[in-house]
């Protein structure tokens, strides 16, 4: 007997079939079996067309949870980092344009990487304390405090993008950012500093 499946799995299934997506990437982003899916868009969906043919899909319902694996995880940032992983071992003869359109479709979607500072786990806990000691400072507080900042100009070319794949709505992680270290070669940084009430 095939075990129930939830309120939420089951609108999930149907508002992804009314989406015209096919079984196979349901079950990839649902993990419920195909003949469960499949009664479920015929009780719930008699408007969509089922597959009239033509050419089986080169990624089988594995190898997308495989591809999803590696973006989720941090293992792989881009499609071609996913090609690379996969075409010997369970991909076969698939394109880097193939990949890119599944993971597309299996909701996600190619964001430029955030430069932030590279930090340790010391440098994060340094900050939360910090954070914490100032968690009841008042607006004069603030006032008497000398805010500081700097600037990176670039002598011979850019920094470059780096890309990486994001759920939609997914929040800001260790593996969207690109970590900066200071005193790279081929630039120079700007500092200064002021006070919030706008003295010099």
């Amino acid at each position: 007997m095939l075990p129930a499946l939830s309120d939420s799995t089951v609108n999930d299934i149907i508002h992804l079939s009314n989406q015209k997506l096919s079984i196979s990437l349901i079950q990839a982003k649902t993990g419920v079996s195909r003949s469960q899916i499949s009664k479920i868009r015929s009780a719930h969906c008699p408007g969509v067309h089922k597959c009239k043919g033509g050419r089986p899909s080169l990624l089988s319902p594995t190898d997308l949870r495989r591809a999803t694996r590696l973006v989720e995880t941090g293992q792989a940032d881009t499609a071609t980092q996913v090609h690379a992983t996969l075409k010997d071992t369970f991909l076969g003869c698939v394109s880097v344009q193939t990949i890119r359109r599944a993971l597309k479709v299996l909701g996600l979607r190619a964001v430029t990487k955030k430069k932030r500072p590279q930090l340790t786990k010391r440098h994060r806990d340094k900050r939360y304390t910090f954070a914490l000691s100032k968690k009841y400072w008042t607006v004069e507080d603030w006032k008497r405090v000398v805010w500081s900042d700097e600037a990176k100009i670039n002598r011979v070319g850019s920094d470059g993008r780096k890309w990486v794949w994001k759920k939609k709505g997914e929040g800001l992680s260790d593996q969207m950012v690109e970590g900066t270290l200071k005193h790279g070669g081929g630039n120079h940084w700007e500092d200064g500093c002021r006070p919030l009430r706008g003295d010099h």
